[in-house]
């Protein structure tokens, strides 16, 4: 056991490593590390376990653009990297655990229209660093932008899948309720036969359980889920849009220094990973000497 640990420690240890090597991109990881170990302390001293759970959470998340990156050989952008640590501190700590969801108008929303745009600028880059490695095809830009486009699509689809399998089987509200004054329905409609029945400005909603007890709703109708899903795929919709079209202007121009161009990863070369192999066992070198300084003074104390 103590063998298993000591290996995930030196795991994580070198991942911090690969992170360490761009300096800006260390500090925002550090800051925002900080952050989340002071949530986990706080939650756990409230006892909120499960606000501890989403924290101890968004440590392992930070740690996964260095796993791919490891694992699959690739350089992803200090900005980009950079956003994918705002975006999960965003979504995790504030949103969830600060209750940003509720607390300011439009969070969820802005979270949404990000996660569309960066799902888009993923999809572009894996197809696009496909695309110019491979001997067998070359995809059109046009190709790639739908491809991109579709694929931050398919993630957003999937996370609302997410959100109703928690509601309807842990009974969370991960897809936000909506009170609406004007409802539409067939159902409602007295002569069956298939049409519209309008009720409009709606007051106030009585809900009646078999127990007995009433739950009124001020305001209007009580809609669960359903226009907080169609909002998010909306404006997933438009961000994925926003990042395709940037996309294909980058790949006719090629331009390093446009927004895309600024995200897109790339495959390392066999330099670049002798470059980081060698780094990286330069810092388990340091490590080691100095944990080696430590034990020796901890031995001239004792004696």
């Amino acid at each position: 056991m103590f063998v298993k640990r000591k290996g995930l420690r030196k795991q994580i240890r070198s991942l911090q490593d690969r992170i360490r090597r761009d300096k800006k991109t260390f500090r925002i990881y550090m800051v925002l590390r900080a952050l989340v170990i002071a949530a986990l302390v706080l939650s756990l001293v409230r006892g909120q376990y499960e606000n501890a759970a989403l924290c101890i959470l968004s440590l392992v998340l930070f740690l996964l653009p260095a796993f791919f990156e490891k694992q699959l050989k690739i350089e992803i952008p200090p900005l980009f990297e950079g956003i994918i640590y705002l975006f999960i501190f965003a979504a995790e700590i504030l949103g969830e655990v600060n209750r940003f969801y509720t607390a300011i108008p439009g969070w969820d929303t802005m979270l949404h229209t990000m996660n569309g745009f960066l799902c888009a600028a993923i999809g572009f880059a894996m197809v696009d660093l496909l695309n110019r490695h491979s001997e067998h095809f070359n995809l059109t830009p046009l190709y790639l932008t739908v491809t991109a486009f579709c694929f931050s699509m398919t993630i957003g689809v999937m996370w609302e899948f997410i959100e109703f399998c928690g509601d309807q089987f842990f009974g969370l509200d991960m897809q936000k309720d909506f009170i609406v004054k004007n409802i539409s329905s067939v159902t409602l409609d007295p002569t069956h036969s298939q049409v519209p029945y309008a009720v409009r400005n709606i007051t106030k909603t009585i809900i009646e359980t078999k127990d007995g007890r009433n739950v009124i709703v001020d305001g209007g109708y009580l809609d669960i889920g359903l226009i907080d899903t169609m909002k998010d795929l909306l404006v997933n919709f438009l961000g994925a849009i926003v990042c395709s079209v940037l996309g294909y202007l980058y790949v006719k121009t090629r331009d390093k220094n446009s927004i895309v161009g600024k995200l897109m990863i790339h495959s390392q070369t066999q330099q670049e990973l002798e470059e980081i192999d060698a780094y990286l066992d330069e810092r388990e070198k340091q490590r080691t000497s100095h944990g080696s300084h430590k034990s020796e003074g901890r031995k001239k104390t004792v004696r």
